[in-house]
This record gives C-alpha cells, structure tokens and sequence, in this order.
C-alpha cells in the first residue's frame, strides 16, 4: 500500500516532521510518497530514510522547484 503525504507550500522542517509522523503510523511493507517543494528536504528527506533503515524507492525532480521521493517502511 502506498500512503500519500502532500507537502507542497510547507517550509522545512514540516515536511520531515509530517514524514516522521506519518512514517509512525504505518506498517511494514507499506510506502511513502512525499510530494514536496522545499530545497532543503531534497537532502532532509533522504538523510532521515537513509538514517532509519527506509529504502527509497523513487526519488525524482518533478519541475523546477517540486520533487516526490517514496520510501518503504522496513
């Protein structure tokens, strides 16, 4: 299953934080997709995965200043 976390228009930290948040309420096996648009989170977001275990398994730039990246829940 794949859950579904708009972060658009939030200034980091929040799209972290509403991962992490997210993140705790899920099962393993299940995937996050993080749509969001703040620089710093394009390194925030994959540090936090790579720190915690979660494979990223999509991680793309979607236009000039919006990316999506998806991790699973190990």
């Amino acid at each position: 299953m794949v859950h579904e976390l708009g972060t658009v228009g939030m200034v980091c930290p929040f799209p972290l934080i509403e991962a992490q948040n997210k993140m705790d309420e899920m099962q393993v096996g299940e995937q996050l997709k993080i749509d969001f648009d703040c620089t710093q989170a394009t390194e925030a977001l994959p540090n936090w995965a790579a720190d915690n275990g979660y494979p990223v398994t999509n991680y793309e730039q979607l236009g000039d200043a919006s990316w999506t990246i998806t991790v699973e829940k190990q």
